[in-house]
């Protein structure tokens, strides 16, 4: 029914949603409610269909985490379900159970030269209740190699079993004369070098005038078979005077001593001390197993591990009575994403009781961020433990998932971080820009339940400029969805929430836009549904632009509301009321003022 004397209001663009004071504050051109909609230039439309992305026979169900996993010759995805197994899903159609861990809720992940580590971890609570995130107790950081065989862990320990043998060789050769010491190292199928073994050294006083022959060189047993591929012989130089300390003297890597064959035993070599240049020393202080942690990144072409559980061994600097190694961040060398010292590769944040939830490049800086605190450290061309920490902002972090991966890689996007703090959706440039991304929803934002931020991922389609979130309990039938394609900034961005019919736990990107849903059982909180549920277990699912509208319960009915209006005063007779234009969920493009 037309008003008599009221002028229509045009609108030219259109804000999205607005979730901040009360009804009457919302600006004319904003929406107090805006569900099933996505944004277009000067307009808007339903939101694309939800599709089911497996072909299997036996699709997945009751989807808990997903991560796009880029292997050297292609895409796929590392999908987490219930009872802690986890599977690798190369297109629509292939599957291999690559790791199962009952105790694993969630998992971090990176991909390192074509392969994945993984680290599982789980939720704890404190005394007070409070709930948080950690590596899970005596579990490790594993390697996956993309070829459909389980997962192992990462690194690897060193040989073991009855002593090595050096002797002087018949044949003639040129060494230097005096006392050596020399061991054994495993190398893996990923390249990582182990410690030194067997237990005890060989000992021996080179002449100078024969080759060296080694014997009872370990052959790997039934677990070390698995990764370990060749073995180097390790030697010290001249040591003048030896006092029977095996390990404490710099070994090198011998040139031409090398078992490629794993069943050979013995090995004849020769060598000048001079000869010795690449260091083996540091193999002695790596750890043989990486423990798990929340989280996963790269800095420097080395690998960052934080959100530790328990202490394998006493750190220097930690107070009496701390239990775990919550504010630990332990750091690789360079080159060597499995090779973690216990002495030289640990970054120690200020110990606040809050563990370590995150960690990123960016910059050139490594961030490691806390739910409300922000750290950064700088490559100083030594040994992590040797970098300064900056307090970057003690208000301010990300959750587990809360730094928004762009596309199909990391987090960083040319010049920003997307952070989901517990005040915000953040921008971070170097420092936190203010307002919040989510300004104009902040209403919404801050009825979120702080302490299950763990589920909340967000993904940043930085071609299209869009932005999906997903969302704790009760929430999670909800994606948060924004476009910031009028300007990444708390004016511009325009939100909106996309409802469905199963919870949304998990999201990413994969082939540049394609959206991959996961998702777990029904709605916790029951939305207006206007078909049958796609699924009651859950499953793997991708937002397909070309699927029919309203097919196999794929979509929702659209809705906006623009919130009151201004209605000037009609004669008492006039019983007319205002009808808000919600569209037609069967025609795809609503523009508002049709």
């Amino acid at each position: 029914m037309a008003l008599r004397d009221h002028e229509p209001i045009v609108l030219e663009d259109f804000g999205g949603l607005w979730a901040r004071g009360d009804a009457e504050s919302c600006p004319s051109d904003h929406f107090i409610v805006a569900d099933n909609i996505q944004y277009l230039h000067s307009g808007l439309e339903t939101r694309d269909a939800l599709d089911k992305w497996q072909t299997v026979a036996v699709p997945l169900t009751r989807v808990k985490r997903i991560y796009n996993y880029v292997m050297q010759t292609g895409q796929s995805l590392l999908v987490l379900v219930d009872n802690g197994r986890l599977w690798h899903c190369i297109g629509p159609d292939v599957q291999h159970l690559i790791l199962v861990i009952p105790d694993m809720d969630d998992f971090g992940f990176v991909a390192i030269n074509g392969r994945a580590y993984i680290t599982p971890f789980t939720s704890y609570y404190d005394t007070h209740g409070f709930k948080y995130q950690l590596g899970i107790k005596d579990e490790y950081v594993y390697v996956y190699k993309g070829d459909g065989v389980t997962a192992r862990k990462a690194a690897g320990f060193p040989p073991t079993g009855t002593p090595l043998v050096a002797e002087l060789s018949s044949e003639d050769g040129k060494t230097d004369t005096g006392m050596h010491v020399l061991a054994v190292v495993y190398e893996t199928d990923t390249g990582f070098l182990t410690g030194l073994g067997p237990e005890a050294f060989a000992e021996l006083e080179f002449d100078g005038v024969h080759k060296i022959h080694v014997s009872n060189v370990t052959i790997p047993d039934a677990e070390h078979a698995l990764y370990a591929k060749k073995r180097h012989i390790v030697s010290t130089k001249w040591i003048p005077e030896y006092n029977g300390d095996q390990k404490g003297y710099q070994f090198f890597f011998v040139p031409n001593a090398t078992l490629d064959n794993i069943t050979d035993t013995e090995i004849t070599f020769e060598f000048f001390d001079a000869d010795l240049l690449s260091d083996a020393s540091h193999l002695l202080d790596n750890m043989s197993e990486i423990p798990s942690g929340v989280n996963l990144n790269t800095y420097h072409s080395r690998m960052v591990v934080v959100g530790e559980f328990g202490i394998t061994e006493t750190l220097e600097g930690l107070p009496p009575g701390i239990l775990d190694n919550r504010s630990i961040a332990r750091v690789s060398a360079a080159g060597e994403p499995e090779a973690f010292s216990k002495v030289d590769g640990i970054l120690i944040t200020p110990l606040d009781g809050n563990p370590l939830t995150n960690v990123q490049e960016f910059r050139d800086v490594l961030y490691l961020f806390k739910r409300t605190r922000t750290y950064a450290y700088s490559d100083n061309n030594d040994e992590p433990v040797t970098w300064q920490e900056e307090v970057v902002d003690q208000g301010v972090g990300a959750p587990v998932h809360g730094i928004g991966t762009v596309l199909d890689s990391g987090g960083v996007n040319v010049d920003f971080l997307l952070i989901a703090d517990w005040s915000g959706l953040m921008l971070f440039n170097g420092t936190y820009a203010r307002p919040e991304l989510s300004w104009k929803i902040e209403d919404f934002w801050l009825s979120l339940d702080r302490f299950e931020f763990q589920r909340i991922q967000l993904v940043n389609d930085s071609i299209s400029k869009k932005i999906w979130m997903t969302l704790p309990i009760p929430f999670q039938p909800v994606v948060l969805h924004a476009d910031y394609g009028d300007g990444l900034d708390a004016k511009n961005i325009h939100w909106s929430k996309w409802i469905f019919d199963v919870d949304i736990t998990s999201a990413c990107l994969i082939e540049s836009k394609k959206l991959i849903l996961g998702a777990f059982d029904p709605p916790t909180v029951t939305p207006l549904i206007v078909s049958p549920p796609v699924s009651d277990v859950g499953g793997i699912y991708y937002i397909n632009p070309l699927k029919a509208i309203l097919t196999g319960g794929s979509r929702h009915d659209s809705y906006y509301d623009r919130g009151p209006l201004e209605i000037p005063p009609q004669p008492p007779s006039s019983t007319g009321s205002i009808e808000r234009k919600i569209p037609d969920p069967t025609i795809k493009t609503g523009l508002f003022g049709e």
